[in-house]
């Protein structure tokens, strides 16, 4: 029996700020520590206004939803001024919001309804890199090599004669090369896509400007930031430039190949994040921060320390491989590396640049999602029923963990990745920049369905910027609201109960039979995970509190029928089914 004791951090990770006496809401000051944050990716959300993409007003509409489902938090991916050439994370001002999503006044309501509903409200914050069609950029183009316009990026002469080669072998994370050349010679650095040039965090206009644009939200009212790409902010630009071997073209998210990487993971990105940190503490109560960080196990930590950012996201567990010991082994060592700093992990299993979990379970093992999704998901066939009954399985997994979990849009209704996407329709930059080698980000940010009917089912009273599935509305909102045994439903019932479970951290193994995963959180909730191929025996005298177990038969009809209970076993027991998991109550029956 192993337990892992959490510091609850009321000292070191309380902030500075602040009367100590709640975070608002009615919640404590450390509500993050293990609160359910749901993310929005805000094109695919909801519609308010009938031109197919997803906008503020629609989602202060639908608010409602997500306090229902049980979340504590929202987080919204950005809706800022955007050409949209990487899905509004090429921001062209980090201080406005995009007329396709609304207006200041829109994202006012939308916080005020938030407050109302006592859900905290994350933005996104993408420091790394701009649009090119940010002002500063164009100034930038317009200005000569060496000027103080230029430096506020990475501009660079090319190598080889002419200056005709980029200046470094240095690789984009959406494939080809990671620097343009522009008419006068020199080349521009972007880590991503060309539309998005990397900005040069030695330089203190940038510095500054982005202490403008946090307080700026923080005085609107914000409850926290999320960071893209925090782990690649600052560079090694000392010339000459450093080779990487080829590049770096692991899939996003995933820690770079190597120490000592010229522009991933440096420590000196440490230094901006303990100002940030000084500036969200000075707020009542202190606003939090969350690192999207791919960086290794060992290094993760470093980003959580006391006096840099409250939490990261944790991606072990998101492309952590279906099995006990795998499982095991990446919540020991995700538990063991926050308690390093005192912080608690976080737990994800989808976001908006990954295959949808269901549809990555029900791919036979050791299949790319990123070759399935060229072949459009025929090959391999994916096994969708046991899809989804892993997808249950692990939501409740994930939920019993100590810590934050994050949901994406739309796991919560069982949605699949949408694999077969016409080209024509396709919009993620990763398609055009790898020779359509890699089908991109799409088919995990379709729009969801609201009603099972209707114009784009709901999402809004056009059509939708990405074609929804034909049966799409047998997942919807509508079609399984009130549902037993729904996905919805059993969202919604695990996050009721889970609240009843938090505020006690401590976590302990528990024994196991093989291929079984038994963990139990505090002193009252036990989960049992069966990820062996035969039923499994449930403790004597074990007191269920709910079960994954999908319903039958395995499609999303809204008739779908549900077991009442359990099986037994023959001789009376409850058993676990395979790919199934279980939450009891380890405090035992109650004495009538």
């Amino acid at each position: 029996m192993t337990q892992h004791a959490i510091p609850d951090g009321s000292a070191d990770n309380a902030g500075s700020g602040g009367s100590g006496q709640g975070a608002g809401y009615g919640g404590p000051r450390d509500w993050w520590r293990e609160s359910v944050v749901y993310q929005v990716y805000v094109p695919s959300f909801a519609d308010a206004d009938g031109d197919g993409m997803g906008d503020l007003r629609g989602i202060t509409d639908r608010l409602g939803y997500i306090a229902e489902l049980g979340a504590d938090a929202v987080w919204l991916t950005p809706f800022y001024p955007s050409p949209l050439a990487d899905g509004g994370y090429d921001v062209a001002d980090y201080r406005d919001v995009d007329p396709r999503h609304g207006t200041l006044d829109d994202f006012r309501a939308l916080l005020a309804r938030a407050r109302s509903l006592q859900l905290r409200t994350i933005v996104d914050i993408v420091p790394n890199h701009c649009s090119e069609r940010h002002p500063w950029f164009v100034e930038a183009l317009a200005s000569p090599p060496g000027s103080a316009a230029r430096d506020r990026f990475v501009f660079r002469d090319g190598g080889g004669p002419d200056g005709a080669e980029p200046p470094a072998d240095w690789q984009s994370k959406f494939g080809g090369p990671a620097w343009t050349r522009v008419p006068d010679g020199q080349w521009y650095m972007h880590i991503f896509a060309s539309e998005q040039p990397d900005l040069n965090w030695d330089n203190p206009d940038v510095i500054a400007d982005f202490e403008r644009t946090l307080r700026f939200w923080l005085d609107l009212g914000v409850d926290g930031f999320r960071i893209d790409v925090a782990h690649g902010l600052r560079k090694d630009l000392t010339p000459p430039l450093r080779d990487t071997r080829g590049g770096d073209t692991a899939p996003l998210n995933a820690p770079p190949s190597g120490e000592d990487h010229p522009f991933w993971d440096r420590d000196e990105v440490h230094d901006i994040y303990r100002v940030w940190r000084k500036i969200t503490d000075s707020y009542a109560p202190p606003r939090i921060m969350v690192a999207e960080a791919g960086v290794s196990a060992a290094r993760l930590p470093l980003y959580t320390r006391p006096d840099e950012l409250h939490q990261a996201f944790n991606f072990f567990h998101l492309r952590c491989p279906w099995g006990a010991e795998a499982f095991r082994e990446v919540i020991d060592m995700s538990l063991t590396g926050a308690a390093s700093v005192g912080s608690l992990p976080t737990w994800v299993l989808s976001n908006h640049d990954v295959v949808r979990h269901l549809t990555r379970y029900a791919l036979p093992e050791g299949t790319d999602p990123r070759a399935w999704l060229m072949s459009e998901g025929p090959t391999p066939a994916p096994d969708e029923a046991r899809g989804r009954r892993r997808a249950r399985a692990a939501a409740l997994l994930t939920l019993a963990l100590p810590g934050t979990t994050y949901l994406y849009q739309g796991e919560e209704l069982g949605l699949p990745e949408v694999a077969d996407l016409p080209a024509e329709a396709l919009r993620d930059p990763m398609w055009e920049r790898t020779g359509r080698t890699v089908k991109g980000r799409d088919g995990c940010r379709v729009p969801l369905p609201w009603t099972a009917t209707g114009s784009s089912y709901g999402f809004g009273p056009g059509g939708s910027w990405l074609p929804q599935p034909a049966g799409w509305g047998g997942y919807a909102v509508e079609a399984q609201t009130g549902r037993p045994g729904s996905f919805l439903e059993l969202y919604r019932t695990a996050l009721a109960l889970r609240r009843g479970f938090r505020g006690d951290e401590d976590f302990t193994w528990l024994p196991s039979a093989e291929g079984e995963l038994a963990f139990r959180k505090g002193a009252g909730l036990e989960c049992r995970v069966n990820f062996s191929g035969a039923p499994l025996p449930l403790p004597a005298g074990a007191v269920p509190l709910l079960f994954s177990e999908a319903p039958a038969p395995d499609v999303p009809t809204p008739d779908a029928p549900t077991p009442e209970s359990a099986p037994e076993s023959a001789q009376g027991g409850l058993l676990l089914a395979p790919d199934t998991a279980v939450w009891l109550d380890a405090r035992g029956p109650v004495e009538g």
